[in-house]
């Protein structure tokens, strides 16, 4: 379905958000596979949440990210850094780049050009996605406004195709 982000592990969300599902984790899906369950063509090895910032949340985040192996993820370490996964590591930091056994998985607290949780949830989407599973799901409208505010060259080369979905879904700033 998706690529895999080069040691072989293939990004499998509907294991990964269903694990977060399972454990009642409050988040919004942003980033290319929020923009791919809006239609875009364009396929990611990774998943992007937003989740909320309470102390109750951040505990069952914690418990899922320790039932899905996540460790930390970076360039020189592709198979991961351990870390103390619980409530109050999660919080010190703004973004987590993670690895788990279903793939890459991106936390941000405060995705580029947004407020955070509340304000990508006053638009998010409910969305099915199998066995069960919904999910709440950035507008796009709201990824595109973060691909903007990010500027990465990997973000600009994917906007003339998002916000030619958003003229033709009627959405507009």
């Amino acid at each position: 379905m998706t690529p895999g982000d080069g040691r072989g592990v293939r990004l499998e969300p509907e294991e990964m958000l269903g694990c977060l599902f399972r454990h009642r984790v409050d988040y919004v899906l942003i980033g290319a596979l929020a923009a791919t369950l809006h239609g875009s063509p364009v396929r990611t090895n990774d998943a992007d949440i937003c989740p909320e910032r309470t102390s109750e949340n951040l505990k069952r985040l914690a418990l899922a990210l320790r039932e899905l192996e996540a460790k930390v993820y970076t360039v020189d370490e592709p198979d991961g850094i351990t870390f103390a996964c619980d409530a109050e590591a999660l919080n010190r930091a703004e973004i987590w780049n993670l690895i788990t056994q279903h793939g890459r998985l991106d936390i941000s607290f405060t995705p580029s050009g947004t407020e955070g949780y509340r304000d990508l949830h006053r638009d998010a989407l409910r969305m099915d996605i199998g066995n069960g599973i919904t999910i709440l799901v950035a507008s796009l409208l709201d990824v595109v406004r973060s691909k903007e505010a990010a500027g990465r060259a990997k973000d600009r080369a994917v906007l003339p195709l998002l916000r030619e979905m958003l003229d033709r879904f009627g959405e507009h700033p």
